[in-house]
């Protein structure tokens, strides 16, 4: 027998019968709001003029039928909160129908007939997409709960509803007792029904995972991901073990933007039905600092740094982040800072949410949301690595030293993005799929996710005998983390990342030192890339760059050749096209791009035998999945320990329509390793003018308060900390 929640009012979920009072007080006086539902008033009554339809599944992500149940529980969530709040009678016929039509489908529906999924739904190919539609469904039958007869309900209920959160839960544990954002979907559904239908079983279920469900505690699915961490299962799991303190969401901005949706809404109708649970107090309040770390996750634009598997282009503009924003600030103290992000997205919830956030708004509460350089640590206790952004002027660097990110990670520890007033000048390639484009393998992870999106070569980090880190393998991956050496985000010409890994290959540490200097002695900020490795055998050391651009201009002899052919035979080396092939005569090597209207320029410390190759992307590639984009890759073969040294320098512009350069040329005369010990690693880089700016890095000791000597040629310096970085004059 279900146990019942003691009788309650409806809605009370999401929209409560205090907040639809409030926004029909302030409906013709709050104009984001109202604009708001305008625009939803005119999507639903679009939707409302056509037949219903719900039509027997058969298609993936994309096609006819996904597309049309996936618009079906957007249109219902939409009509209930109009019928609310303009009390029209009409948009509770239609969710009445429209259910009742799936209940008489659902009933006898069998799976789904795509059998691709490790949890195949029955609307949908998967049980991720059921869950969607339940949560999103169950937003409908709260606005209408009391309006329907208590026969329909129960017909209802026991027809649709508890067959649905059943089927995605009970019967599917692989998908539903796991840390994963695929669970926490589930988890919401479930839950979120539970609180409509007044059923603690299903609340139960949904808080804390089945009991007893059979799986092992650190059982798989065959996307290579966790089902359970330790035994560890439901909505509190999926709080508890992805985000770190400084609200960071383990898989990376893309899933967490995804996964906010179902967090946030979720937390809201705990708090508005069950407020004794304070769900958005646990964990030191995490679900709200997400928010904010995941708008720092962001460039300029508002597009997420695409870090894992990730589409390019998502943005803070996402329906999921609306709500996220929304809920964040009402239930999270009222950040004024987040409703200068709501003015951008232009849009808020018709609920209580929402409604805060437009009156705050209206009454001029707005503060900017102003993204300066972060360090998020990885891990539910911060320790498992973490990601850091440098930002100087409008220079964003993206630094990568987390774990490994669930099913949903990539193999790329120490790697890094850079972006110049929102452009991507160095790229993290993303991921290898066409999200809801039916050609392209049924919108799906296609096959070169795998074999190129994933592996190190497509990232801008060190690679050692054409070989991943961990030999791109998850079971070992997802067992290690790289460790923070040191982060200093607290100068105004300075900010420097270090961080260090040790198990990505054996017998090897690579030590990475990321550093953006301020306009300080070029005309724009420029990033010095350290990358020193200690290695007990001699290796082929590939460090590739991946930019974004065209070639201006080539500082060193190459050859192209007359047939292109892979560089390689596997872990994404196959993916790549060898288009050049040179080596440096002198001790410097640059290349020289255009970009949006700028010019950047790479230098690195060339040692005697470096190759310097151009690679292209589109190799063994026939369906032409992969997009044909260019890297300089620095090889250097046979060696033990060794240090790779480079800048990247934005410099100048270039206007297509006066049609006239400025500053094409790199501002860096020369870049040098001066000197270099297993304690420290001296660089110098001298402009034009005489200016040589000196960084010395502690390569074995990070305190701040600890006191240094290092005397090499005819110089002595002396500083406190792990670095020190100084301008001298000629």
């Amino acid at each position: 027998m279900n146990c019942k929640i003691s009788a309650q009012e409806h809605p009370s979920l999401i929209l409560t019968k205090a907040g639809v009072a409030n926004i029909q007080k302030e409906l013709g006086k709050v104009p984001l709001l109202d604009l708001s539902l305008e625009r939803i008033k005119a999507e639903v009554d679009a939707e409302m003029a056509l037949d219903i339809d719900t039509p027997i599944p058969k298609d993936y992500s994309g096609g006819y039928t996904h597309e049309r149940h996936k618009r079906n529980y957007l249109t219902l969530q939409k009509a209930g909160i109009l019928f609310q709040i303009l009390e029209d009678e009409k948009y509770a016929i239609y969710i009445r129908d429209m259910l009742f039509q799936y209940q008489e489908m659902y009933k006898d529906l069998p799976v789904h007939p795509k059998e691709r999924s490790y949890a195949r739904g029955k609307l949908f190919w998967q049980c991720l997409n059921d869950s969607n539609w339940l949560v999103y469904v169950s937003q409908a039958y709260d606005c209408v709960y009391d309006w329907l007869s208590k026969k329909e309900r129960n017909q209802l209920e026991r027809d649709l509803f508890r067959p649905f959160a059943d089927f995605i839960s009970i019967d599917n544990p692989q998908f539903f007792n796991r840390v994963h954002n695929h669970s926490t979907w589930g988890n919401a559904a479930v839950g979120m029904i539970g609180l409509v239908m007044g059923d603690e079983e299903l609340i139960d279920r949904a808080l804390y995972g089945i009991k007893n469900d059979g799986l092992s505690p650190e059982a798989k699915d065959n996307d290579g991901g966790f089902i359970k961490t330790a035994g560890k299962a439901g909505f509190f799991a999926n709080i508890e073990e992805p985000f770190s303190p400084d609200g960071y969401y383990t898989e990376g901005p893309y899933y967490q933007r995804y996964a906010m949706y179902p967090f946030l809404i979720f937390a809201a109708g705990l708090q508005n039905v069950k407020p004794e649970l304070k769900i958005f107090a646990y964990k030191d309040s995490v679900l709200v600092k997400s928010v904010g770390a995941l708008i720092n996750l962001s460039d300029k634009d508002g597009k997420f740094f695409p870090m894992n598997d990730a589409q390019k282009g998502m943005s803070y503009y996402s329906r999921e982040l609306v709500t996220a924003v929304d809920i964040a600030y009402h239930y999270g103290g009222k950040d004024p800072k987040l409703l200068s992000i709501a003015e951008k997205q232009g849009k808020v919830l018709l609920d209580d949410s929402g409604l805060s956030i437009a009156l705050g708004i209206r009454e001029g509460k707005a503060e900017p949301f102003k993204k300066s350089s972060i360090n998020l640590s990885d891990g539910p206790n911060g320790d498992l690595g973490g990601v850091s952004i440098l930002r100087k002027e409008n220079v964003e660097l993206v630094f990568k030293y987390t774990a490994q990110g669930l099913s949903h990670g990539h193999y790329d520890k120490l790697s890094f993005m850079l972006y110049d007033n929102g452009t991507e000048i160095l790229q993290d390639y993303g991921m290898a799929r066409f999200v809801n484009i039916e050609q392209k393998g049924g919108g799906n992870y296609l096959r070169e996710n795998d074999t190129w999106a994933k592996q190190t070569i497509a990232h801008n980090t060190l690679v050692l005998n054409e070989t991943s880190h961990f030999n791109g393998k998850y079971e070992i991956g997802s067992r290690h983390h790289s460790e923070l050496f040191f982060h200093d985000m607290s100068s105004s010409d300075i900010n420097v990342v270090s961080a260090k890994e040790s198990n990505a290959y054996s017998g090897t540490e690579m030590h990475r030192t990321m550093v953006v200097l301020s306009a300080v002695f070029l005309d724009q900020p420029v990033v010095l890339d350290l990358v020193k490795v200690e290695s007990k055998t001699d290796n082929q050391y590939d460090l590739p760059f991946h930019f974004l651009g065209q070639v201006v201009k080539v500082g060193f002899a190459y050859e192209t050749p007359t047939e292109l052919q892979p560089l390689g035979t596997e872990n994404g080396y196959q993916h790549l096209y060898l288009e050049g092939r040179g080596r440096s005569e002198s001790q410097n090597s640059k290349l020289t791009w255009l970009r949006n209207g700028k010019f950047y320029t790479l230098t690195t410390v060339s040692a005697p035998d470096d190759e310097l190759l151009f690679t292209r992307i589109g190799a063994n590639d026939p369906e032409f999945n992969l997009r044909r984009e260019g890297s300089l890759v620095i090889r250097r073969k046979n060696r033990g320990d060794t240090v790779f040294v480079t800048t990247i320098e934005p410099h100048g512009s270039y206007s297509p329509v006066s049609e006239f350069s400025v500053g094409s040329n790199s501002g860096i005369k020369a870049l040098k390793l001066v000197f270099d010990s297993p304690a420290y690693t001296v660089v110098t880089i001298e402009n034009h003018e005489g200016k040589v700016g000196l960084f010395i890095l502690s390569n074995k000791h990070n305190s701040k308060l600890m006191e240094h000597s290092l005397s090499f040629g005819n110089n002595n310096y002396q500083w406190t900390g792990p670095y020190l970085f100084i301008i001298e004059k000629p």
